[in-house]
C-alpha cells in the first residue's frame, strides 16, 4: 500500500488514505473537489522530490526543483512519472516524429542502409575516381582562377594547434578557416568550445593547357590531404559563365550526368534542426512567411478611397500621399477600384515604379522613386507583432513543405524516402515496416544493420498505434496535437521504456477519446498496470472510472467545501453507496435537457478542402445546439476550428488576424451579429490574473469600494483600489501578496509578503471597509459568498452570478490564473460573456468543454448551454462526451475513421435520428448514443 498521512496541500482537509500498489486507480470527484491536489501536488511532488533529493547539489540545480508537499508522511511511495496535458511541444519545429524519437531511428535507418540518388536526374549515384576528378577540374573553362582546397576539419569543436602545426611543417602557406583565409606562418588561436571549420589551399592556378600537370598534382595532393575530398573556389566565375563560384568533389559519392558529387551520408543529413540536413530556404520549418496581399490591399476601392489599407491611419499619411503623387506621375486612374487597374500597373504599384514622385509633404518639396508597396510595408512594419498580422504561413516551395534538403529527400529506403514514410498515417507505417519483403532487396550486410533499427522502430509505432493513435502521421506539427493525443504519445513511450516499480500519474487520458477508442487507452493503462507499476489515473469518464480495480471519490463539493474523501473502494461497492459521482453512475440522477428544437435558419459551408475533408458541403442548423462528434482525427476541428470560425470571424468580426479560408463559399452568415470561440487557454500568465479581473467584476468593486464615505473624505479615486499600479497596493511585493526567494539547488520559496501579509494593498487602503469587509477580504471571498454579500449591487450581482451558473462558486475572486484548469478558464470565459447584453443572435464555438467536468457539472453545463440557445443563440460544440451529445438538438457526425479514412460526415439529424440509424450509417457515435439511450431507459 501507498499510505499517506495529513495531506493539507491546498484544499485538502487532513486527508488520510491507503492506496493499493501495482494496481489502476481511479481518482473522482467535483470539478475543483481536491482530485489533482492530492494526485499531481502531493502524491506526485512528493515522489518527485524525494528523487531528485537523492542526487547531488551540483546536480539539482539542473533540474526543476519542486517544493515539498504540505503532508505529514507518505509511506510506500516509489519513483513518480507524471503524464499531463501540459507538456505539448509549442516549437514550430517538433513533430510527432521527433517527440516520439521514432524520427532519429528514421534519420539513423536512411544514414546507414538508404540508396542515394540525384535529386537533379533522379540516378542513383556512384563514385568518382581520382582521374575522374582530375578531368572535370580541367574541362573547366580557359582562363577560370581557382584555389585547390582540402577540407580537413568540417564543424567541430577543438583547438587544432597540432594540426596547423603540421600543415607549416609540409610547406603549405594559407588556409581558410572558418570561412576566412588566413596565413600560417601568422599566430592562429581557435577558440576549443566552438565549432570550426579548415580547409588547407593546396595551391592558387589557373586553368591553362601549361598547367595541366601542375592541376593534376594539386587534385591527387589535396585528395589524399582530406581522405579523398576536394574543393574548388573559382574567383572569377561569372567572367567564365560558371553558375557557381564553389565546386565540391568527392572520391566517395557522385552523379556523373549532372557533374555532381555529394557527401557521406550521416543521420544529421536528415535532421531539419541542423544545416546538414535542413532545406537552406525556410531552415526547416517547412513553411514560409509571407506578406498576405489580401491583408494589405482592398481590391474593391480606388487608391483614393483607400485600397492600400496599411497606407490609412494613424502616421501613415506619407505613404498615401507619396502613393497618389506616383500613380500620377505613371498615369495610374486613383479613381477607380484596384481590381480594375492594368495589371501592369498593379505590378509597379506593388513592385515599384521607374517614374518618380514629387510631392509636398510638411511644406517641403519631394521628389523620390516609388519603391513599391510591399517593400514600404516591410519597412513600415519594422515591429514583428504588427508585421504578423498582415503575414501568412505559406508552405516552402523548395522543400514542399517536408522541411529538408532535396539531396536528404533523393535517399531511398524500400523505394520511399524519408518525407514519404513521414506523410504515412501511423497505421499504414506500420504495415510498411512490418512487410518483410519491403526490405529484402537489401544485401546481407545492409540487412544486418537495419534489423536492431527495424525493431525499434515496429515496437514504437505499435505502441502508438496501439493507444488509438493509428490516424496521425509522423510528419504532423507538434502544435496541432491536442492535450489528449499528446498525452497518450507520452504514454505510448511510457509503455515502451518497459519501466516497472514506477507509479504513474495520469491527468484524464481519456480527453479527447471517443467512446470506441476509450476501451484501447484502459486496455493500454492495463498493459502500463501488469508490468509492476501503480497507476494513479485523475478521471471522470464512466467507463475508466468502472474499469478501475480502486476509486477513491473526492467531495462533496468543490473549492473549500472538498478536500475529502467521501468513498474509497471498488466499482461493485461505489454503486451502492450515495456519493454524487455514484447517483450519476447508477442513473439515480440522469442529466436531460432534451427539447425538441426546429430547424428553420441554417448556415451553408461548402467546398470545405484542408487536411483530410475533401470539398465537403455542410449545413448547420441556427438556434440549436450542434454537436459535432466523430472519432479521434475524424476532421471535427478542421471544419469547425479551422474552416467556419475564422470564415465567421472575418465576416462577422472583422478579425484582423484572421487568415481566409482559400476557396470557402459561407451562407447565411448575414442572420448572426457576432462569432465567440471559448476555447481552454488560460485566462491569464500572471499570478495578478484572477477571476475577478477578467469577468470584469472587479472594476465594479473597485468603483464600490471609492464611493464609501471614507474613500470620498480621504480623496481615493477608483485607482486607488487596483493591485496593479502605484499608490494603494503594497509596494514591497508589488500586488502580488508574495514574494519569490531563490534557493539556488533547493526550490525557490513563495513567502507571504511581511509588509501586507498577503493583502496585495497597503495599511491605508486596507482601512476603507464595506459592510465591514476590506477590498482584500472581498478578493478572498468564494463566488458563492460574494453571491450572497452583493446581493444589493446589481452589476455585480448579475456578474458573479453568471459564475455561479457555470459550476464555479467555489473558485475565490481573486484565485491566482495560473491555478485554474482549461476547464475553469473555459468556464469563466463562458461566464463573462453570459454576463454581456446578449443579442439573441450570438454563434458560440466551444471545442470539448467538458474536459475536466463531473457529471454534475456537465450538468449544469448542458443547462447554461440550452439556456443561450432558449435566447436565440446558436451554439456549436466539438464533444465525445455522451451526456451533452444525447442532448443536443441536431448532430453532425464525420467519420468513418480518423485520418485519411475520415473527413466526411456519415450521419446528421437530430440524435434519436443518428442512433436509429447507426447500422445503417455505421457511426460509431450512433451506435454508442444507442447504447447511452436504451440503458437509460432501463
Amino acid at each position: 500500500m501507498i499510505k499517506i498521512y495529513g495531506a493539507k496541500e491546498n484544499n485538502l482537509k487532513n486527508i488520510n488514505l491507503e492506496i493499493p500498489k501495482n494496481k489502476l486507480v481511479v481518482f473522482t470527484g467535483l470539478s475543483g473537489s481536491g482530485k489533482s491536489t492530492l494526485a499531481f501536488d502531493t502524491l506526485y511532488a512528493e515522489g518527485q522530490r524525494r528523487y531528485i533529493e537523492s542526487l547531488s547539489s551540483y546536480a539539482r540545480q539542473f533540474l526543476d526543483r519542486v517544493g515539498k508537499p504540505d503532508v505529514e508522511k507518505i509511506e510506500g511511495l516509489t519513483p513518480a512519472i507524471a503524464i499531463d496535458q501540459k507538456t505539448t511541444s509549442k516549437n514550430p519545429r517538433s513533430t510527432v516524429g521527433t517527440i516520439t524519437e521514432i524520427y532519429d531511428y528514421m534519420r539513423l535507418l536512411f544514414a546507414r542502409v538508404g540508396k542515394q540518388h540525384c535529386h537533379l536526374c533522379g540516378k542513383e549515384i556512384s563514385q568518382m575516381s581520382v582521374a575522374d576528378i582530375i578531368e572535370q577540374v580541367l574541362k573547366l573553362p580557359p582562363e577560370t582562377k581557382l584555389s585547390i582546397l582540402a577540407p580537413l576539419v568540417r564543424e567541430k569543436k577543438g583547438s587544432f594547434a597540432d594540426m596547423i602545426e603540421a600543415l607549416r611543417h609540409k610547406g603549405y602557406v594559407r588556409a581558410q578557416i572558418d570561412g576566412v583565409m588566413v596565413r600560417l606562418d601568422e599566430e592562429i588561436e581557435l577558440s576549443k568550445t566552438k565549432k570550426h571549420t579548415i580547409k588547407v589551399i593546396i595551391d592558387r592556378v589557373v586553368i591553362r593547357e601549361e598547367n595541366k600537370e601542375r592541376i593534376a598534382t594539386d587534385i591527387e595532393k589535396a585528395l589524399l590531404e582530406s581522405y579523398g575530398e576536394v574543393e574548388l573556389d573559382i574567383a572569377n566565375a561569372e567572367e567564365v559563365g560558371l553558375p557557381t563560384s564553389h565546386i565540391h568533389y568527392s572520391e566517395h559519392l557522385a552523379c556523373f550526368d549532372c557533374k555532381i558529387s555529394f557527401e557521406p551520408l550521416e543521420p544529421l543529413s536528415f535532421s531539419f534542426n541542423s544545416p546538414k540536413g535542413a532545406c537552406g530556404v525556410c531552415d526547416g520549418l517547412g513553411i514560409r512567411y509571407t506578406l498576405d496581399l489580401k491583408k494589405i490591399i482592398n481590391e474593391n476601392v480606388s487608391i483614393q478611397e483607400g485600397a492600400i489599407k496599411i497606407f490609412y491611419g494613424f502616421n501613415k499619411s506619407f505613404y498615401a500621399k507619396f502613393l497618389e503623387a506616383y500613380c500620377e506621375a505613371a498615369g495610374i486612374n486613383t479613381r477607380i477600384p484596384y481590381e480594375e487597374l492594368e495589371e501592369h500597373q498593379q505590378r509597379a504599384i506593388l513592385h515599384g515604379g521607374v517614374e518618380e514622385a514629387t510631392f509636398f509633404w510638411k511644406k517641403h518639396k519631394l521628389t523620390r522613386k516609388w519603391e513599391g508597396v510591399i517593400k514600404i510595408a516591410y519597412d513600415m512594419l519594422k515591429d514583428e507583432k504588427e508585421l504578423g498580422e498582415y503575414m501568412s504561413e505559406k508552405v516552402c516551395d523548395t522543400c514542399g513543405g517536408y522541411r529538408l534538403k532535396a539531396e536528404s529527400l533523393a535517399v531511398r529506403v524500400a523505394g520511399k524516402n524519408i518525407a514519404d514514410i513521414l506523410e504515412m498515417p501511423i497505421d499504414k507505417c506500420l504495415e510498411f515496416f512490418k512487410n518483410d519483403e519491403n526490405f529484402a532487396y537489401m544485401k546481407a550486410q545492409h540487412r544486418m544493420i537495419s534489423e536492431p533499427i527495424l525493431k525499434e522502430i515496429r515496437e514504437r509505432l505499435f505502441f502508438l498505434f496501439d493507444v488509438g493513435l493509428g490516424y496521425i502521421s509522423l510528419g504532423r506539427d507538434a502544435r496541432t496535437i491536442s492535450g489528449g493525443e499528446a498525452q497518450r504519445i507520452r504514454i505510448a513511450s511510457q509503455i515502451g521504456s518497459g519501466l516497472t516499480g514506477v507509479m504513474y500519474v495520469l491527468d484524464e487520458p481519456s480527453i479527447g477519446l471517443h467512446e470506441r477508442d476509450t476501451l484501447k487507452l484502459i486496455r493500454t493503462l492495463r498493459n502500463l498496470q501488469k508490468k509492476g507499476n501503480s497507476v494513479i489515473v485523475v478521471e471522470h469518464d464512466k467507463e475508466t472510472i468502472q474499469s478501475a480495480d480502486f476509486i477513491v471519490d473526492i467531495g462533496p463539493g468543490a473549492g473549500k467545501f472538498g478536500g475529502e474523501i467521501v468513498f474509497k473502494g471498488n466499482k461493485e461497492e461505489l454503486l451502492k453507496s450515495s456519493t454524487l459521482t455514484a447517483q450519476y453512475l447508477n442513473g439515480t440522477k440522469i442529466i436531460n435537457y432534451r427539447e425538441n428544437r426546429a430547424q428553420e435558419r441554417w448556415i451553408e459551408l461548402n467546398h470545405v478542402t484542408i487536411n483530410n475533408i475533401q470539398n465537403l458541403d455542410v449545413k448547420i442548423p441556427l438556434g440549436n445546439l450542434v454537436a459535432i462528434t466523430g472519432v479521434s482525427g475524424s476532421g471535427k476541428s478542421s471544419l469547425i476550428l479551422q474552416t467556419l470560425l475564422p470564415v465567421a470571424k472575418e465576416y462577422l468580426n472583422r478579425a484582423k488576424k484572421v487568415n481566409k479560408v482559400a476557396g470557402v463559399e459561407c451562407i447565411g452568415l448575414e442572420q448572426l451579429d457576432k462569432v465567440i470561440y471559448l476555447d481552454q487557454s488560460p485566462i491569464g500568465r500572471t499570478p495578478r490574473s484572477n477571476p475577478a479581473t477578467y469577468t470584469g467584476v472587479m472594476d465594479e468593486i473597485r468603483a464600490l469600494f471609492a464611493k464609501t464615505k471614507e474613500a470620498q473624505i480621504r480623496g481615493y479615486s477608483v485607482g486607488r483600489f487596483s493591485f496593479n499600479v502605484k499608490g494603494g497596493r503594497c509596494e514591497k511585493c508589488q500586488g502580488d501578496g508574495e514574494i519569490k526567494i531563490e534557493m539556488h539547488f533547493l526550490p525557490d520559496i513563495m513567502v507571504k509578503c511581511d509588509s501586507c501579509k498577503g493583502h496585495r494593498y497597503n495599511a491605508q487602503t486596507l482601512e476603507i471597509k464595506y459592510k465591514g469587509k476590506s477590498i482584500s477580504d472581498v478578493l478572498s471571498m468564494s463566488v458563492d459568498e460574494a453571491f450572497e454579500f452583493f446581493k444589493a449591487i446589481p452589476k455585480i450581482h448579475q456578474k458573479v452570478q453568471t459564475l455561479v451558473d457555470v459550476g464555479l462558486g467555489y473558485i475565490t475572486l481573486g484565485q491566482n490564473a495560473v491555478t485554474l484548469s482549461g476547464g475553469e478558464a473555459q468556464r469563466i470565459k463562458l461566464a463573462k460573456e453570459l454576463s454581456k447584453k446578449d443579442t439573441g443572435n450570438t454563434l458560440y464555438v466551444l471545442d470539448e468543454p467538458t474536459t475536466g467536468l463531473h457529471f454534475a457539472d456537465v450538468d449544469r453545463l448542458v443547462k447554461v448551454l440550452h439556456h443561450l440557445t432558449d435566447m436565440g443563440n446558436s451554439v456549436l460544440v466539438i464533444e465525445h462526451n455522451m451526456d451533452v451529445i444525447k442532448n443536443a438538438d441536431y448532430l453532425i457526425d464525420m467519420g468513418p475513421e480518423g485520418g485519411s479514412y475520415g473527413g466526411r460526415i456519415i450521419a446528421i439529424g437530430t440524435p434519436l435520428e443518428v442512433a436509429s440509424g447507426a447500422e445503417k450509417s455505421g457511426s460509431y457515435t450512433g451506435k454508442f448514443l444507442a447504447l447511452e439511450l436504451e440503458s437509460e431507459k432501463k
